[in-house]
């Protein structure tokens, strides 16, 4: 009782760290069924690019609803190259890779894998310092946490990560190098750009609409090489853009907004997606009949989350620490 009161009293961390959670739920659906159109024989490029066509007039109505859209089209024109490029990287470089990566390995391999972005986080703090401010430091103590999360991510998986060829674990890699850094380099670099100006969704649509060439592009490439989607991988990809694209991506960046200034806690709740791996196991293996995970799996879960809620009581601790010194 005396731990739950610990981590409680932590208010605004402990609440960024549940709302990512929570995200990290939804967004396991991305990695359930992009593996499962993988298997129906779906191409990734429309598994990528279906979404965002999808996720774009929802987003415009609830922004239309909740706040203004005009807002955002002046903010977006005051530096459009830059909207560009972040939400080109935080949304093309980021979900292009990891849906590339589904036609090499299954959804659990994939999202172990893309759990490379928790470190990624924390790697990227000293680019991420504006003009005139003193650079930020890599916090090496949530990257040791980090670890913790990563062990046990890799120790879930390590029984049928040995059944996967050389070959494909390199074609699953390399993408998701890419996509763990791109997600929270586009999310940070825009949320700079924004400066608390925007909404959570204003800033999802501007990043959604200002990746719409690379989209587009990707969708042009697609109806050459592979041809038009089916009806089963549109449905499915409407699914994944309602749950990750909307729901989990909103609580995900709401969740980072709401510790942005202190970046030992953004990388605990960025740790938070860690749990994608857990949810997407579960998912698996009720979907896609996966088998249930043996003794050495259970303790790679036990890892993960002993390894989140140690960044929850080391971003308590710090912040104890700054509060004392001033």
């Amino acid at each position: 009782m005396c731990l739950f009161y610990y981590f409680f009293r932590v208010g605004e961390q402990m609440r960024a760290i549940l709302i990512g959670i929570l995200g990290a739920l939804f967004f396991s659906v991305t990695f359930i069924l992009n593996r499962s159109m993988e298997l129906d024989g779906g191409s990734w490029v429309w598994s990528s690019s279906l979404r965002f066509f999808f996720m774009l007039p929802m987003l415009l109505i609830i922004v239309y609803f909740r706040s203004d859209v005009r807002q955002l089209f002046d903010h977006i024109k005051k530096e459009p190259l830059s909207w560009i490029l972040w939400s080109t990287i935080g949304f093309g470089l980021f979900y292009a890779p990891l849906t590339f990566s589904t036609v090499y390995g299954p959804g659990w391999l994939v999202a172990a894998t893309f759990q490379i972005t928790i470190i990624a986080g924390s790697l990227l703090v000293p680019f991420m310092s504006k003009k005139g401010e003193i650079k930020q430091t890599i916090p090496i103590q949530s990257i040791f946490v980090s670890l913790i999360i990563l062990a046990g991510v890799f120790l879930m998986q390590l029984e049928h990560a040995s059944s996967v060829p050389v070959s494909a674990v390199i074609l699953i890699v390399i993408p998701l190098v890419i996509s763990a850094f791109a997600y929270p380099l586009g999310n940070r670099k825009t949320m700079a750009l924004v400066n608390n100006e925007l909404t959570t969704f204003q800033r999802l649509l501007g990043m959604t609409i200002c990746s719409m060439p690379f989209w587009i592009v990707l969708s042009i490439y697609g109806a050459f090489a592979h041809g038009p989607p089916s009806y089963s991988q549109v449905s499915q990809t409407f699914i994944v853009a309602v749950c990750s694209g909307i729901i989990a991506t909103a609580l995900f960046f709401y969740a980072t907004e709401i510790v942005q200034n202190d970046n030992g806690k953004l990388a605990g709740v960025e740790a938070t997606q860690s749990g994608e791996v857990v949810f997407a196991l579960i998912g698996e293996m009720i979907i896609l009949s996966m088998p249930l995970p043996n003794i050495v799996s259970i303790i790679g879960i036990i890892l993960v989350i002993v390894g989140m809620l140690l960044h929850s009581l080391l971003s308590f601790i710090l912040n104890k620490q700054k509060l004392q010194v001033k």
